[in-house]
């Protein structure tokens, strides 16, 4: 019984019970090393200098705008920063939200409508049935009210990571994937 069940976990592709205990203690696999950054700091720096980073930067922008939620966007880079042994679980959690921010700092940049996870639609929609449209007109007219802030507080944001930030490419004002424009006719082509 023992071995059929042996031999089903490995066709299934799956470690044998204890099998970690008998890896090679010299070669140890990169989430089973000391992590790479122990503060939030430090690693936030350094998820913020991968993120604006070109080849990063520009197909993270494009799969939010395509509807992938920031949410799963911040856990897939994350984990994977786990398995490369950058940080531990505990620190991980920690970093949840200032990845989520930059994400969404950038995206708002780019005039992006970022979707924060997957069913917010679902629940919206829910939510306005629910409540009606006289709840949601009496947070718009307090939002109006409110003094438009548009300055990031001083502090908050280096001087150095401001200047990288002015340095991003801008989003396009015209989508890439809208039909172009229209242009004069070629005079190789038949009248009609």
């Amino acid at each position: 019984m023992e071995q059929a069940y042996l031999e089903l976990q490995q066709q299934a592709g799956r470690p044998i019970p204890g099998q970690s205990l008998t890896n090679d203690p010299e070669n140890p696999l990169p989430f089973e090393r000391p992590p790479e950054y122990t503060s939030v700091h430090a690693a936030s720096e350094y998820l913020f200098e991968k993120i604006i980073e070109e080849e990063t930067y520009v197909p993270m922008m494009q799969a939010l705008a395509s509807g992938t939620s920031l949410m799963e966007l911040t856990q897939i880079i994350l984990f994977k920063g786990f398995t490369e042994a950058k940080w531990n679980p505990d620190l991980m959690l920690m970093l949840v939200e200032p990845v989520a921010y930059m994400l969404l700092a950038l995206a708002e940049r780019m005039d992006i409508d970022v979707t924060f996870y997957t069913g917010e639609e679902e629940e919206e929609e829910a939510e306005e049935k629910a409540i009606g449209t006289s709840f949601e007109e009496a947070a718009l007219s307090k939002i109006k009210d409110m003094p438009e802030q548009t300055k990031v507080p001083k502090g908050v944001v280096s001087n150095e990571i401001m200047s990288k930030i002015d340095k991003l490419p801008e989003m396009p004002k015209e989508s890439l994937m809208a039909a172009p424009a229209k242009t004069q006719p070629s005079l190789l082509a038949t009248p009609a």
